[in-house]
C-alpha cells in the first residue's frame, strides 16, 4: 500500500499576524480538526510527522543571507533597520513576535514532507501549513515571508531532474517562477486571476521562461468571474498535455482556496467541484506527489476544499454532513460550514471570460506547445 504523509500543525497555534490580517494562522488548525473529525488521519497508509524549523544553511539555497538577517533582527516584533526595502513592516507582510520562526517552521514543514518523499517512506505528502509561494530571494511578498515551495523543489532536486510545479492558487505563483524561469529542470504552471485584476500583477501568457526554461514557465491568467467551465477547459488543454508531455519524476503542487466563490480577496469562482478536479488530474500522474497549502481567506472554505483533497488523495469519500464535533470548535472561531461540497456548477463563465481563455490557450499552443512536442 502507498503512504501518505500529513504534516501536524499544532506548533503554529501560538502565531497570529495579527486581528486585521486577512490570512488567519488558525485556519491551519481548523483544518487538521476536520481531517481528524473525518477519520483521515487515522487511516491505515497515513502517518503524521512532526514539522521542523528550515536551517539557514537550506534558506539559503534561494534567499540572501542579508535579508535572512534583517528577518531574524524582527523576531522580537520590534522596528528594525532597512525593514522596508525588504518588504517587511508593512500591512501585507507585518513583522510580530516569532516571525522569524513562523517563516522558518513554514519553509520547515515543506521541507519534511519533501524529505519523505526523497527516502521514499511515502508516495504523497501534504503540507498544508506551506505554499508560500510569493516570497523573493532578498523580500518578503503577499504574506510570505520565506518562500518554502522553491526550497522544497530545490531540496527535490538533488534527487530529481524532472519536477512538475502547478499552482492553483487565486494569485500568480510569481516567487517559484522567478526561481526557475531559466531551468527545464522544472516546469512551472500557474492558474490565477490575470495580473491586470490583482496581486501581484504579474503571470501573463507570454512570460514563457527564458534560455534553457523556454517554455518551462507556463500562465493561464483567468478574467474576474472565472467559474469550473474555464478551470476545465485550463486543465484538459493546456495542463494535462504539457504534464504528460514533460513525465515529471515528481509533482509538486500549490493548492490554494482563494479562488473558490466567496473569497474577499479575489474575484473567481470556483466551486469544490473544479477544486477537485485539479486534484483528480494530479493523483492520475501517479508519481510521488508533494502537495502544499496556500492562499485562502474565506477559512470555511479552505478547511473544505483541504479536507476534501485529502480524502481525494487518499481515495476516501466522505459525507458532506459536516461532524458536530468540528462545528462546535469552529464556532469559537465564528466560522460555519454546512455542508462540505458544493452542488455542480450550473451557470457558465461570462463570454468576455471565455474569449480571453481562447486566446490564452492558443497563444500557449503556438509558443510553448511545439518546444514539448504538442501539437
Amino acid at each position: 500500500m502507498a503512504r501518505s504523509c500529513l504534516v501536524k500543525v499544532d506548533r503554529f497555534r501560538s502565531l497570529d499576524f495579527g486581528p486585521g490580517h486577512p490570512l488567519k494562522v488558525y485556519r491551519l488548525g481548523l483544518t487538521f480538526a476536520l481531517m481528524e473529525a473525518y477519520g483521515l488521519t487515522s487511516l491505515a497508509q497515513v502517518y503524521l510527522v512532526e514539522p521542523r524549523e528550515a536551517t539557514e544553511e537550506e534558506a539559503l539555497t534561494f534567499h540572501n543571507k542579508g535579508y535572512l538577517e534583517v528577518l531574524q533582527l524582527c523576531e522580537s516584533g520590534l522596528w528594525t533597520p532597512n525593514l522596508f526595502e525588504h518588504g517587511l513592516g508593512t500591512g501585507d507582510n507585518p513583522v510580530f513576535p516569532g516571525v522569524y520562526r513562523w517563516a522558518m517552521l513554514a519553509a520547515g514543514t515543506s521541507l519534511v514532507a519533501a524529505e519523505e518523499l526523497l527516502v521514499g517512506r511515502a508516495r504523497l505528502a501534504f503540507n498544508i501549513a506551506g505554499g508560500l509561494h510569493h516570497a523573493l530571494p532578498a523580500r518578503a511578498s503577499g504574506f510570505c515571508h520565506i518562500n518554502d515551495v522553491v526550497l522544497a523543489i530545490n531540496k527535490l532536486l538533488q534527487q530529481f531532474s524532472r519536477i512538475a510545479y502547478v499552482d492553483i492558487d487565486a494569485h500568480h505563483g510569481d516567487g517559484v517562477q522567478f526561481a526557475f524561469y531559466s531551468t527545464d529542470r522544472v516546469l512551472t504552471i500557474s492558474t490565477h486571476e490575470s495580473g491586470y485584476y490583482l496581486f501581484p500583477g504579474t503571470g501573463f501568457v507570454d512570460e514563457i521562461g527564458e534560455g534553457q526554461g523556454k517554455g518551462y514557465a507556463v500562465n493561464i491568467p483567468f478574467l474576474p468571474g472565472a467559474r469550473d467551465d474555464a478551470l476545465f477547459k485550463a486543465l484538459e488543454e493546456i495542463i494535462s498535455p504539457l504534464l504528460e508531455a514533460y513525465r515529471p519524476e515528481v509533482l509538486v503542487t500549490q493548492l490554494g482556496a482563494d479562488g473558490l466563490h466567496g473569497d474577499p480577496l479575489t474575484s473567481l469562482s470556483f466551486t469544490t467541484n473544479g477544486f477537485l478536479r485539479a486534484i483528480e488530474l494530479f493523483k492520475g500522474l501517479g508519481v510521488p506527489w508533494l502537495a502544499l497549502g496556500g492562499g485562502g481567506y474565506n477559512i470555511a472554505n479552505v478547511v473544505r476544499a483541504w479536507t476534501l483533497a485529502w480524502a481525494k488523495m487518499n481515495d476516501i469519500e466522505i459525507p458532506d454532513e459536516v461532524p458536530a464535533s468540528w462545528q462546535e470548535l469552529a464556532s469559537d472561531y465564528d466560522v460555519y460550514l454546512e455542508r462540505l461540497r458544493d452542488e455542480p456548477e450550473r451557470l457558465a463563465s461570462p463570454p468576455d471570460v471565455l474569449d480571453d481563455l481562447e486566446r490564452t490557450i492558443q497563444r500557449l499552443k503556438e509558443t510553448v506547445f511545439p518546444i514539448h512536442g504538442l501539437k
